[in-house]
């Protein structure tokens, strides 16, 4: 196996037995990069001069015995997070030039653990989209396939973990944009329970809904980044002090003692491709064999969660996004006559068209005389929609679905056609509205051998319970030694 194949775990063995070096490591995964990333185009930024001093500092700390299971690891990032001394740009012209003096807790606290911060990876501007097309800056391209979509908004992380150029990836999920990116381009990926990990240093979109997670090859090596990025942190008031459990450490023998809910109206979901269909029932019936009972369970009002949503999403980025004036920072129009043409210009020239889509629909929704009638309607089916999780996990340890509706759909599909995008999310943004976890994992192919996701969410800050499912599962089907023919 090349170096650049190596899943985390197994690259944290031969760094700690010292048959390689986190210097040789971090050089094949630029290599790599260099190769095929000009087909792909999941990296906006290649900081390799930082990356092999991050390596030097991880041998020299590897030498003395205080590693961590990420010490020497290569790692992309979601060019959304705060990377001190590294340009930070959303994906966005109006953060073309941004370079932040500070890092997110999450960058903190993988540079702690001795990580290699190899570049920062493409994604659909301010993450607001499902394909990775609405980037300021270039069309990521799935690794599978290069003409379909990687997903969004963090495609370029999974893709460049699919693609073999980095060994894990951080992403963030608002609506599905961790577990639907990840069911694209055939990685694990997982949201974690909102509060779980700081959002210090996120570049917002919807606040109530962001939440940082990790993307890898493997159920182990999500665990092992997780296990590294969570926990309490005082810069974020919403972050919640709970323990962090040892999910690296979690396996289990079988699921006999799993109770796993089937949501009755997932499986007539609009759009339901049959392929995805057929490879989730396929699933099902492996955790049964590992032990674990089915039931049947109801989510009634899981319809009305796509409206919510694109309601309550696109009122908090119109809040956010406000901050972007041309005034503090970022881009600002050159040749303004006046203040508030400043400000009109600098906004249109520096905002795409899906950002400029949400904010108009949020501003909308938040104006005198609709509060009531589209925020305030939207919040309630959200508190409906995690009412009705507390009622299904009364019965159940875990809830499966699919991911997206379809395979990865080819490049160009939806850009014209937002409401054909927005129902992809269909089965992701429950979990965001009800601020529970959910892993995808992946669970088979398409006839065209586009990879398919499996679903797997759980209790609040109960994200072990979903290592143990998908551990047992992923070792029970064996198809994730299969590679992108790149």
């Amino acid at each position: 196996m090349k170096l650049h194949e190596l899943t985390i775990e197994q690259a944290c063995g031969l760094l700690n037995n010292k048959e390689i070096s986190s210097v040789e490591l971090t050089r094949a995964v630029l290599a790599r990069i260099e190769a095929v990333d000009g087909k792909i185009d999941a990296y906006l930024t290649v900081d390799a001069d930082g990356a092999l001093v991050q390596a030097q500092a991880a041998d020299h700390r590897l030498s003395t015995g205080e590693a961590t299971p990420l010490t020497g690891i290569p790692l992309g990032i979601k060019d959304l997070m705060c990377t001190r001394g590294l340009r930070t740009t959303c994906a966005s012209k109006i953060l073309e030039d941004f370079v932040p003096p500070y890092d997110a807790t999450v960058i903190t606290r993988l540079k702690n653990a001795g990580a290699v911060i190899v570049g920062k990876l493409n994604m659909d501007e301010f993450a607001m989209g499902s394909t990775t097309e609405h980037s300021a800056f270039q069309v990521t391209r799935n690794p599978w396939h290069l003409d379909r979509i990687p997903g969004g908004s963090s495609g370029g992380s999974a893709a460049a973990v699919a693609a073999d150029m980095c060994l894990g990836a951080l992403g963030s999920d608002t609506g599905g944009s961790i577990r639907q990116p990840a069911s694209h381009c055939g990685v694990v990926g997982i949201k974690p329970t909102y509060g779980r990990v700081s959002r210090f240093g996120l570049v917002a979109f919807a606040s109530s809904l962001d939440q940082i997670g990790p993307l890898g090859k493997t159920v182990a090596d999500t665990a092992i980044m997780l296990e590294a990025i969570a926990g309490h942190d005082p810069n974020d008031s919403t972050s919640v002090p709970e323990p962090v459990p040892n999910f690296s450490a979690i396996s289990g023998d079988g699921l006999a003692d799993v109770v796993v809910g089937i949501p009755k109206t997932y499986s007539s979901a609009r759009g339901l491709d049959p392929q995805v269909g057929a490879a989730v029932e396929r699933a099902v019936k492996t955790i049964e064999s590992l032990g674990a009972r089915c039931i049947d369970i109801s989510l009634p009002h899981s319809d009305h969660a796509v409206a919510a949503y694109y309601v309550i999403a696109p009122c908090e980025a119109s809040s956010n996004l406000a901050r972007y004036d041309g005034v503090k920072y970022g881009f600002r129009d050159k040749a303004p006559t006046d203040l508030l043409q400043m400000y009109r210009r600098t906004r249109s020239q520096g905002f795409g068209s899906e950002v400029q889509r949400r904010i108009i629909l949020g501003t909308y929704a938040l104006s005198a005389g609709y509060y009531d009638a589209y925020y305030g309607k939207a919040s309630q089916i959200r508190t409906l929609i995690k009412n009705d999780f507390q009622n299904a996990f009364a019965s159940c340890d875990v809830i499966v679905s699919p991911v997206a509706p379809t395979p990865a759909y080819p490049i160009g599909e939806t850009i014209d056609d937002p409401l054909t995008m927005y129902l992809s999310d269909i089965f992701t943004l429950s979990a965001n509205l009800a601020g529970i976890p959910g892993i995808s994992v992946p669970c088979g192919f398409s006839d065209d051998g586009l990879p398919i996701g499996l679903q797997i969410m759980g209790r609040h800050f109960n994200e072990a319970m979903l290592f143990k499912v998908a551990r047992q599962f992923e070792r029970a089907i064996a198809i994730k030694h299969k590679k992108p023919p790149l």
